[in-house]
């Protein structure tokens, strides 16, 4: 049955690519835990984000796969970016059933021509942006992960070095909560970087 919605999906993003042309990008991820670095199973105009088949999730993915299946909503019409600077307008549904959740579709269309355009005309039209939370959207699982301890660090406002436990149990939460342990071999590189053992990293995950 999930294969017959995944073939639905991939008709349907197809459909969807066609419709609105190149800069939309069209991903779905199929959820495995034994294959999650390579996740995406099917992606049109991968251009966008300079994904292909058997890469792997974004953040919102990984995250989703922390929370009960029954607390997924889908998300319709947020801003996400990349990493060479460009915004795009996303829209994520979940695909679930009895088992759980079992496939994600993403939409991520371009809009910075756009949005450089609105600002050019920005006296004429007298719009504001609405801030939004934006996260970015990794070519792989190690760029991800990267990306996480990144912001982990960013949250505490000082370099590893200068960090002390409890900077570092903080970011070892924000890790936990983001899903960045379901990355293969995760553990190794964390403990490697905050410079700890896998035994404290461990510690550090169960302190409340």
């Amino acid at each position: 049955m999930l294969n017959e919605q995944i073939e639905f999906l991939t008709q349907l993003g197809r459909a969807l690519a066609g419709q609105f042309g190149s800069r939309c990008e069209v991903v779905i991820h199929k959820i495995d835990q034994a294959h999650l670095a390579h996740s995406i199973v099917m992606i049109e105009n991968g251009q966008v984000t300079e994904r292909t088949v058997a890469d792997g999730p974004s953040q919102i993915v990984l995250e989703s796969l922390t929370k009960d299946p029954a607390e997924l909503h889908d998300r319709i019409n947020y801003l996400t970016h990349t990493h060479d600077g460009r915004v795009l307008r996303s829209s994520t549904v979940y695909l679930k059933d009895a088992a759980g959740l079992q496939a994600i579709l993403s939409l991520n269309f371009d809009i910075s021509d756009l949005i450089a355009t609105e600002s050019v005309l920005q006296d004429f039209t007298q719009t504001t942006e609405t801030a939004t939370s934006m996260n970015l959207i990794p070519q792989n699982v190690t760029q991800l992960l990267d990306d996480l301890i990144a912001e982990s660090v960013k949250q505490i406002g000082k370099p590893v070095a200068l960090m002390n436990k409890a900077d570092k149990v903080h970011c070892i939460h924000y890790l936990n909560q983001h899903g960045a342990f379901l990355v293969t071999k995760s553990g190794d590189k964390v403990a490697a970087y905050f410079n700890i053992s896998k035994y404290t990293l461990y510690s550090y995950i169960d302190q409340k």
